[in-house]
């Protein structure tokens, strides 16, 4: 009996992460769509829509990230807290033909100033990030508020980026790009904020030894490492330490983490001193590796993590330090290492 039962809890679990989620695609018209693009946000699991506009795509355990539906002239669709037990009905509706008027300014500061600090700050400037490039650069467009001394990116079509070093191609649709400056500038140091936000689709491009090897070594260290080993209770020296100012302390004194259906849900600490806002509930140091140093300040008392290693309150968790350089040149699928 208890061989049936470990044989029939391994099946549950193997069920539980290999659910296909079913669902069709229409126009206004109730017209199919085919070849829509159908992925959960940030990793490789994608399908497109057959010649009837039905698709299937294994969806597995509950996640933060999003299921979005794209296709070229139609509005994106972003899907949440989906029940895998109903076979979805999407109905995609005409873009506006009126999209952001492009006006042709004389500025002080050229186009390729632009690109330039645009890629700094999207691609980043990690080796990973200086290998990385724009298939379309010229769908991208700018705009620098003077007065508020504040530079825009947009783009109408999904960035279609080429990760050589990781062996991706990743198709990214950009929703925000903002970066505030202290003065009027182009340059990246007199930058004091940068912020991107967007869905992303990851394709598998290579995978040889090099590519491979590449892949580790940015996981290591990386968001989607400390998230994975915050759940687990992982920390060390050969991962990461947490600090209070300048000492080491316990993790398990500042965070407690439970089981929540499909999410690890992780409780902070409140610190007695800190910034006075009342958002704020924690900072600490994190060095990884005994080498990498960055800061991480929560505001934010509780989030989820997903099976992947997504939390689920990006806006209230903020990096600096080595952390915070890590950008798309960086970035690997959020289903990274999982099967």
């Amino acid at each position: 009996m208890k061989k049936i039962f470990i044989i029939i809890l391994i099946f549950l679990i193997i069920k539980s992460f290999s659910q296909v989620l079913k669902g069709k695609v229409s126009d206004q018209n109730n017209v199919p769509l085919s070849s829509v693009n159908v992925f959960l946000d940030g990793t490789t699991i994608a399908t497109i829509t057959d010649n009837n506009g039905n698709f299937s795509i294994k969806y597995g355990a509950k996640s933060n990230s999003v299921l979005v539906i794209s296709y070229l002239g139609y509005q994106t669709e972003y899907l949440s807290n989906i029940d895998t037990n109903q076979e979805l009905k999407i109905t995609l509706t005409i873009s506006s033909s009126d999209l952001k008027e492009v006006i042709v300014t004389k500025d002080r500061f050229s186009r390729k100033q632009k690109l330039q600090l645009f890629k700094e700050k999207f691609l980043g400037t990690t080796p990973n990030g200086r290998k990385t490039f724009i298939e379309n650069e010229d769908d991208i467009y700018f705009e620098y508020n003077e007065k508020q001394i504040v530079f825009f990116a947009f783009s109408d079509n999904p960035i279609v980026i080429i990760n050589q070093n990781l062996g991706y191609k990743i198709y990214f649709e950009l929703t925000n790009f903002e970066i505030n400056f202290y003065k009027l500038s182009i340059k990246s140091l007199d930058a004091t904020r940068s912020f991107y936000a967007g869905v992303s689709r990851f394709e598998e491009i290579s995978t040889t030894e090099k590519v491979i090897k590449n892949r580790q070594k940015a996981y290591q260290g990386s968001q989607l490492h400390f998230f994975r080993n915050l759940t687990k209770n992982i920390w060390g020296k050969e991962n990461f330490m947490l600090f209070l100012g300048k000492y080491q302390v316990d993790p398990n004194n500042y965070f407690s983490v439970k089981d929540e259906n499909d999410y690890k849900v992780v409780t902070v600490s409140k610190q007695e001193r800190g910034f006075n806002s009342d958002k704020y509930m924690a900072s600490f140091n994190l060095l990884f590796n005994k080498k990498q140093q960055s800061q991480i300040i929560f505001e934010t008392p509780t989030f989820q993590v997903d099976k992947f290693g997504n939390n689920s309150n990006i806006e209230n968790i903020i990096f600096s330090g080595y952390l915070s350089e890590q950008k798309v040149g960086d970035m690997l699928p959020m289903n990274y290492g999982i099967q």
